[in-house]
């Protein structure tokens, strides 16, 4: 079995071995015209539960002919043109390239002592995005698995930072079209459900400030505390971003921590013609930001940066199998001080390449692409008398719902959204999101594969509308 192990007498067979799964995988890019072969739970999970993992195959390439059938044949690929439903992209080749050297050295980034140049690769991205966002000199940051984990310890952060340890005085502001993580970490965190305020949005759905100020007003007449201020630069539905530099005024004038969930937004801060869309974020005490999403990392890429590094301190434990606290005063760089995770892969290698054979610029231009993508879309849409379109948008999402003109019944409409979504993703053909708006079905692209075309959303909206349409005609004749 010491055949397998990954070593000096190995390294031939390593190499046969990865580069006959990248070559099955490069086949499958080359070959699959969809994003998703329809494949059912009740399909699939009998061939999974089928396999003895108690009798192992003893070959790679027996084992890569079997995960043909279990998972590279039906897997959603993102690099489809047609996949256009959740926040997923399709990845950049140094990226990968970086994937696959961090996945074979493996190291963990948790202590000097286990990664030596990872840690001051990843230092100097934490760097190089803060200096981005313009956080300032005393800016510092940790990458994480991703923008729940980094909304989380953003949150931990404004917790202690805040100026009562009464938990049930605490409140935490965000708009209504906020992330749910901010949400459950509140849950984490100790506090109450209602520790979360839910502050109304406008018609762009962008936080509204008026409301914002009034609710931190009664928050303090009330005698609680504004633990955090939490303003969005990208919603997850609609790409909307909150009006930051009015919330970071609010914010400095009731003493309360501003974080700025950008998880979708940050691809703007490489963006040559968005940029100033962020307008504000510079302000903020702390950023998530995922570049897994429009930096086109594989999963996962996050980071959470704050303005003062000195508060990084409430996620610090000292280990002496670990992070003993001499090492601090010898000044030797343990990531694990600032995380909270222990063991934690070298994701940020994938940037690093990224920045180093692309650019900044490059990724830039591709988020750009998708943004130019979604106000072209957003034109058909506005044209298309069989569709109404929530928003115009800042970013690459389109919210959308399919309006018949002879059926009037909203709950009927909704059915046959609904029907449309599951249709199209049986079928294959096309992969997009729903959601609801104001209690009604609504579906939803959301865009970040530049390879995407005018011609593609078209296609796709004429799909939904032959979807629809078959189910309201059969529904209204069962109903007559």
């Amino acid at each position: 079995m010491r055949s397998h192990l990954l070593n000096d007498m190995t390294a031939e067979h390593y190499r046969r071995s990865v580069t006959e799964g990248v070559e099955r995988v490069a086949n499958r890019l080359a070959t699959t015209r969809r994003p998703f072969t329809g494949v059912t739970p009740d399909q699939l999970a009998p061939v999974v539960s089928a396999i003895d993992l108690d009798r192992p195959l003893g070959d790679a390439s027996a084992a890569l002919d079997e995960l043909e059938d279990v998972y590279l044949r039906d897997a959603v690929y993102f690099h489809s043109p047609r996949y256009l439903a959740h926040l997923n992209c399709p990845v950049v080749i140094p990226a990968v390239l970086g994937e696959a050297v961090l996945s074979a050295v493996n190291s963990s980034l948790d202590t000097w002592d286990q990664s030596a140049g990872g840690t001051l690769i990843e230092r100097r991205l934490i760097d190089w995005t803060a200096q981005r966002i313009g956080l300032g000199p005393a800016a510092d940051g940790v990458f994480t698995s991703g923008g729940t984990q980094s909304n989380l310890q953003a949150l931990l952060l404004a917790r202690q930072e805040a100026k009562t340890t009464d938990l049930a005085k605490l409140r935490i502001f965000s708009s209504e079209c906020s992330h749910f993580s901010v949400q459950k970490s509140a849950t984490l965190l100790g506090l109450g459900p209602e520790a979360v305020v839910s502050i109304p949005v406008d018609r762009d759905k962008r936080m509204q400030t008026v409301a914002l100020a009034a609710a931190l007003e009664r928050c303090r007449a009330e005698g609680l505390v504004p633990m955090a201020v939490v303003a969005t630069a990208g919603t997850t539905d609609f790409g909307s971003i909150d009006p930051l530099p009015e919330i970071a005024e609010l914010a400095g004038l009731y003493e309360t921590w501003m974080h700025v969930d950008a998880a979708y937004g940050c691809g703007l801060l490489a963006s040559p013609a968005r940029r100033h869309l962020l307008d504000g974020i510079e302000h903020a005490d702390s950023v998530t930001v995922d570049y897994h999403k429009s930096f086109f990392q594989p999963v996962s890429s996050s980071a959470v940066l704050v303005r003062d590094a000195a508060t990084l301190r409430h996620a610090t434990y000292h280990a002496d199998y670990l992070n003993p606290r001499r090492t601090v005063e010898e000044r030797i760089p343990n990531q694990v001080d600032k995380s909270l995770q222990t063991t934690r892969r070298f994701d940020a290698l994938k940037l690093w390449m990224t920045l180093r054979v692309m650019g900044a610029d490059g990724v830039g231009q591709l988020f750009d692409e998708v943004c130019d993508l979604a106000a072209a879309g957003w034109e058909l849409l506005a044209a298309d008398p069989r569709y109404d379109v929530v928003v115009r948008p800042q970013l690459s999402t389109l919210v959308y719902r399919y309006i018949p003109r002879s059926v009037t019944d909203p709950a009927l409409i909704d059915r046959a959204n609904l029907h449309a979504r599951k249709a199209l993703f049986a079928s294959g053909e096309a992969v997009v999101a729903g959601t609801k708006v104001g209690g009604r079905q609504y579906l939803k692209f959301t865009l970040l594969n530049p390879e995407t075309t005018t011609e593609d959303i078209a296609a796709v909206l004429d799909l939904i509308a032959g979807h629809a349409e078959q189910f309201l005609g059969e529904n209204l004749v069962h109903a007559s």
